[in-house]
This record gives C-alpha cells, sequence and structure tokens, in this order.
C-alpha cells in the first residue's frame, strides 16, 4: 500500500510512498496532527540524488519494526530540500546550533507540536555502528523524553526558537560605509582564500572539496582588476586541477558533486544543476582570459550534457542525476580494466588506459577504475611512441565506444522535477558560455528554459517554484528571483534586445521588492510576504553550494538600475549591503557573492550599448565576447528603440557604433571596433 507521499510531485517524496512509515509531506494536515494528539514531530529532509538518504531508506525507512516506532510515537514528515529550501534551511540552521558542526543530508530533527526543535542529527543507521547510534534505540529515547521531560523539551525548543532569530542580521554602526567595506572585504576574501589555497591540488582546505564557484569567480575577478598574477593563477591552477580530475565525467559531461579527497579524483557521483551553471560559466571565463583548450573542452561537455539529458522536450532543465545505480554508488560510471580492454582495439586501449590512467593500479575502493587525466597527451605520444594528433583521435575514437557501452548499463535516477531557481543558473550560464564561443544551439537552449519558466512558472503575475508533469506549484522563493533577473540580463546581452525580456526582468525585480524586502533594515527575506509561517522567517547573505539570493539580489538589481536608470533598485541593492556590511568586513570569505556586489557598488558596471547593421554588429559582438569583461554589460538595440529607457534611446544608423557609459553618462560614440576594445582595456576585471 501507498502512503500520502504518493500524490506528491517530488520524486524524493514518491521514492518513499512505498515506506511502511507513516509519512506526510509538510502542511496543516501533518501540523494539524501533531497538535491535535499532541505527539512530537520526526522531520525527514532529504533529496532524489543523495546517497545516504537512499542508505538510511533502505535501513530505517522500508524496515517494518522501525516503521511501526516511527508511527506509535511520531507523527512524521518527509521533506524534499530542493522544492522547501525554506524548511531545510530553518532546520539545517538548528542543526548547527543544537550540535555545533555542520548539518547535511538525510537531516533528521525532532519537533515540538509547534515547530520547535529540540534534537537533530543528520543519518543514522537502523543499529548503532561506526559510533553513531542506532535509529530504533533512538526513538525509544527521544520517545521517553518526550512524555518524562515535557517542559524540559517545550523550553529547549522554545530558547532554540529564539537563538534561531538571533541569527538573523542587523544594520550596525557604520554600515553606510560602503566604499570603506568594498575595499576591506575585497582585502578579507583574497587574504582568507590565499591562506588556505591548496598549492599543489588547487582548491581550498583539504577534503572533502567542493568547487565553490562563488568564491572562485570572485576571486578571479578581484585578481584580474588588481593585476594579482597569484591570485589569478590560484583560480586557474583550481579550475584544472578539477578539470584533469575524477571531478568531470570525461565520457559523458558534467561535474559530479564534490571530491571525497584531497586531489579531486574519487567524487561522489551525483550530478546536480545548480552545481553545472556556475561551474560552466566559470570555465567559460577562464577561456576567456587563458584560450586554454581544457577549459573549453570542459565546456562543451557540461554543456552538451546539459542538452542531452537534462533538458525536457518541454525547455525546462532537470534537477538532478543520482549518484546510485543498481544500489552502488557511481557503478554506472566506474569501470573494470578488462571490460574496458575488450570494448577497444589494442591501440586504441593503449591509448585511452594511457591517458585515463587504466594502466595504473585501480583508484575506486581498490577494484574499479573512475576516469581521470592521467597524463598530458604528449606523454602519452611519448609512451606509445607516436604523434599526439594520432593519439588524439585513437582516445576520441575509444571515448566514444565506451560511452556508447556505458549507455547500455542501467542508468542512476533522474529527479525530473524543474526548479526556477536551478534552471535560471543554467539558463544564465549556457546564454553566457553561447556568446563566448559563439555556439547557437546552447543560446537557444537557454532560450527554450526561459520560455518554459514563463509559460509554466509565471502565473498572475507571480512566480512558482517547482514544476514536474503539468503541476506548477510552491511560492517562489528569493533566489528564485534573484537567480532568475540574472538569467534574464545575461540574456539581453544575445543579440538585438528583447523590449519583452527587459519588461519581464523588471517585473521580477518589483516583485522581489514588493514581496521580500525588509523595508526596515534592509535586505531581503528568502521567502515572501504571503508565505506560510514557520518558526523563522530566513535572511542570509551567505553563500553555500550556491551563491545567496541577497547577493544575487544585490548584484542584479544594481546592474538593472544602471541599465534602466530605476533609483529604486539601486536603493534596495544599497540598503542590502548595509545590512551585512559587518560580515563582510568580518568573514568575507563567506560572502563572496556580496563582495562581487560591493564591488559594483564601489565601482559601477560599464554599459557598451551597440546599434548599426545587424553582420557588422556581430563582428564587434564577437570580439567583445571572447574577452573577459566581468564587469561589462553589453547591449545591442533592436531597430525599433521607442520606449526604451534613456540611457538606451541612442540612434540606429547604417553604421556600426557603439556607446560607452557609467549611468547616465555616456562617451561620445566610436565608429570602430578597435577605438571600442582600446576604451574598454581598462575593464577586464571592474
Amino acid at each position: 500500500m501507498l502512503n500520502r507521499l504518493a500524490d506528491e510531485t517530488s520524486p524524493y517524496l514518491q521514492q518513499h510512498a512505498g515506506n511502511p512509515v507513516d509519512w506526510y509531506p509538510w502542511g496543516e494536515a501533518a501540523l494539524a496532527l501533531a497538535r491535535t494528539t499532541d505527539r512530537p514531530i520526526l522531520l525527514s529532509v532529504g533529496y532524489s540524488a543523495c546517497h545516504w538518504c537512499h542508505v538510511m531508506a533502505h535501513e530505517c525507512f522500508e524496515d517494518g519494526a522501525t516503521a511501526a516506532l516511527m508511527n506509535q510515537s511520531f507523527v512524521n514528515i518527509k521533506v524534499d530540500r530542493e522544492e522547501r529550501p525554506d524548511i531545510d534551511q530553518i532546520y539545517q540552521t538548528a542543526h548547527q546550533l543544537m550540535t555545533r558542526r555542520p548539518g547535511g543530508w538525510p537531516l533528521t530533527v525532532f519537533l515540538t507540536p509547534q515547530g520547535q526543535p529540540f534534537f537533530a542529527g543528520t543519518f543514522f543507521p537502523r543499529h548503532s555502528r561506526h559510533g553513531l547510534p542506532g535509529f530504533d534505540d533512538l526513538l525509544q529515547r527521544v520517545a521517553e523524553v518526550w512524555r518524562l521531560q515535557r517542559e524540559q523539551v517545550s523550553a529547549q525548543g522554545e530558547s532554540l526558537v529564539r537563538a534561531l532569530s538571533a541569527t538573523l542580521p542587523t544594520r550596525q554602526e557604520g554600515a553606510d560605509a560602503l566604499h570603506e567595506t568594498a575595499v576591506q572585504a575585497a582585502t578579507g576574501l583574497h587574504k582568507a582564500l590565499m591562506q588556505a589555497f591548496d598549492a599543489v591540488h588547487g582548491g581550498f582546505g583539504g577534503a572533502p572539496k567542493f568547487p565553490q564557484p562563488a568564491s572562485l569567480g570572485a576571486l578571479l575577478r578581484l585578481a584580474v582588476a588588481a593585476h594579482d598574477a597569484a591570485a589569478q593563477a590560484a583560480v586557474l591552477l583550481t579550475l584544472r586541477r578539477m578539470a584533469e580530475g575524477g571531478l568531470v565525467d570525461h565520457l559523458g559531461g558534467g561535474f559530479y558533486r564534490y571530491s571525497t579527497d584531497d586531489q579531486w579524483l574519487i567524487p561522489h557521483f551525483e550530478k546536480m544543476l545548480y552545481d553545472n551553471g556556475p561551474l560552466l560559466r566559470l570555465y567559460a571565463q577562464a577561456w576567456q582570459l587563458t584560450g586554454e583548450p581544457l577549459f573549453r573542452q570542459v565546456c562543451e561537455g557540461t554543456a552538451a550534457w546539459l542538452m542531452r539529458e537534462m533538458q525536457a522536450r518541454e525547455g525546462g532543465y532537470f534537477s538532478s542525476i543520482d549518484a546510485d545505480s543498481e544500489g552502488e554508488e557511481g557503478r554506472f560510471y566506474l569501470w573494470n580494466r578488462d571490460e574496458a580492454a575488450q570494448a577497444l582495439g589494442a591501440a586504441e586501449g593503449a591509448a585511452f588506459a594511457a591517458r585515463y590512467g587504466l594502466d595504473a593500479a585501480a583508484n575506486f575502493e581498490g577494484r574499479a577504475w573512475h576516469l581521470h587525466l592521467a597524463r598530458p597527451m604528449a606523454d602519452v605520444a611519448v609512451a606509445l611512441g607516436r604523434i599526439e594528433s594520432d593519439c588524439a583521435a585513437l582516445i576520441a575514437g575509444a571515448g566514444a565506444r565506451l560511452f556508447a557501452l556505458r549507455e547500455a548499463r542501467q542508468r542512476p535516477g533522474r529527479d525530473d522535477k524543474v526548479l526556477t531557481s536551478w534552471n535560471a543558473l543554467a539558463i544564465d550560464a549556457m546564454a553566457f558560455a553561447a556568446r563566448v564561443f559563439g555556439e547557437p544551439r546552447w543560446a537557444a537552449s537557454a532560450r527554450r528554459a526561459l520560455d518554459f519558466v514563463r509559460n509554466s512558472l509565471w502565473r498572475d503575475g507571480r512566480l512558482l517554484a517547482s514544476s514536474r508533469d503539468g503541476r506548477s506549484h510552491l511560492n517562489a522563493y528569493l533566489d528564485d528571483h534573484a537567480f532568475l533577473l540574472g538569467a534574464l540580463l545575461e540574456l539581453m546581452q544575445g543579440g538585438p534586445l528583447r523590449a519583452d525580456e527587459l519588461r519581464f526582468a523588471c517585473a521580477v525585480a518589483n516583485l522581489m521588492l514588493e514581496q521580500f524586502e525588509d523595508p526596515q533594515l534592509g535586505g531581503f527575506f528568502f521567502t515572501s510576504n504571503d508565505h506560510e509561517a514557520l518558526v523563522l522567517r530566513p535572511k542570509s547573505g551567505h553563500d553555500g553550494a550556491m551563491a545567496s539570493g541577497n547577493g544575487m539580489a544585490a548584484l542584479n538589481l544594481q546592474r538593472l538600475g544602471h541599465l534602466i536608470g530605476e533609483p529604486r533598485y539601486l536603493a534596495a541593492a544599497q540598503r542590502t549591503l548595509a545590512l551585512f556590511a559587518a560580515e563582510l568586513r568580518q568573514a568575507p570569505h563567506g560572502y563572496a557573492t556580496l563582495v562581487e556586489a560591493l564591488a559594483e557598488f564601489h565601482t559601477p558596471p560599464t554599459l557598451v550599448v551597440l546599434s548599426g547593421p545587424a553582420a557588422a554588429i556581430s563582428a564587434w559582438h564577437a570580439q567583445l565576447d571572447g574577452r573577459y569583461l566581468p564587469g561589462v554589460l553589453t547591449i545591442e538595440l533592436p531597430d525599433d528603440t521607442t520606449g526604451l529607457p534613456q540611457v538606451l534611446a541612442k540612434p540606429v544608423g547604417a553604421h556600426p557604433q557603439a556607446w560607452v557609459c557609467r549611468g547616465p553618462q555616456c562617451l561620445p560614440p566610436v565608429a570602430d571596433i578597435e577605438s571600442l576594445t582600446a576604451t574598454l582595456s581598462g575593464h577586464d576585471g571592474g
């Protein structure tokens, strides 16, 4: 028999629909039941691609005896953290306050009927092992404490909610000294990251290593602007080591979630849309700076994977690919050396093995091989006594054969819901990479995804967060609006300006100010004004796996404000930066996106307005798009400029010309691309 999760849109919740646990989705029915029966809530938060979520489900939630303990004493609520990041954010913070260590998934939290947390953990085995208490024993102990120590438990829950409220930012003295804060934050970010930099393998700190695209992107921009060769080299080395190691799927494209070791060799094998979008953009920027073939190959592989495996026929991008298949993590991606050799000819097999490490000892648990760039192509050529081009051709042919062989395996599960925020990150990256590399197919893919968002997730002037099987629902969050605004600003730079996209961007920005901004203190809440009341209304500026919503809101509102001359957007961004000014001075390495937004407050973005015949302007675009210009917005005017903002109300003549503007002030127009690039020569990092 199926439980109440069977009718949910989330694939993760549906994975638990056959459990003997009497699961409820988060909602009034479950919360009311907890209050009327005076039972505590057992909240379990996870997501469909999560390996340890699967392990706990198999050990605990599929077991009849464990389910009986859960059903007897608790109201059991299962939450998909991707659909409900608001709930996840609150109770992850609660976990950290209670345990003094970071959380993760699965997240296991016990709540009072009023939603106040009083005990939290992450993964629990059914029976105790490796220093972890058994889940069955834990259930019985928590139920006993609830019966016998109710007052203490309630007091602890109330105290923790007060502690949660104390985590919200407050404006402090000196918050308006933003230009001074910009310098301090940039210096602090640089110092903290460079002190933690691994000069051998790249990245910051030790294992496990996460890609951290927000930190890498901000450091790269600061380094180029300051002509800091060491910091720029640190970012580029990190990107090379990630691309050479096992964090990249060398056959199918795309990035895995993180590396379990210092060397970026063995990953946690899930593939998340929210990682791949920002990393695609970052690698395209690295190519702009260096022209290195490796960076281009990564972009091509990631974009191809996004279109092949992650884009629905209707246009939206799916959320994730599971780490597991056939009950084992990484099984789909790992190789047996004999299997690979049998599929390839002798010459192909030797070249591929030398390049990707199949001629060395097994690197995954001593029993299998995970592909990585083990040797440079030049070394492969020397070892085989062949010229490099011959080796490259052999390896390409071998890769195609092994990819086809791998495609016949049982595939990992795919979470096929479409999330607005994650789609916005992918749209932004695909549109940007399309400009950089002149790839119209990538731009078309991005526009198809945007069309899906507008048609399926924009309803009656409001944005929704999630869609699957024709069902779109859930109030959108701050991230949905802030990231979508960034995607629209990027798409507007990919050809003649589309007035409807500019209007849509303004509608999203207006909605963000109306529903999310704190009019008293500044900054943006994570949930809208009309969202359901929870024990906390989060307002964070800290970057996590994704850039912070407040950071992206400040960055993109400034850009749109300068583009159309709208002071409301600029003022809201300034209030946000002032709210987080203390954090930016004290711990800037945790707020890289806000540091980048603050840098643009200090030095506003440059606007390049292009007009003229399409063929000539296309050539100008190509030259500009191939350069690293993170502080430049390039807008090509349409033939009809009626109704455009004043700064864009330029004449469109028979010859190409360009205006370079900062705010409402524009330099005289230039009529040749050489003069334009010379004018922009000092803007590479600004």
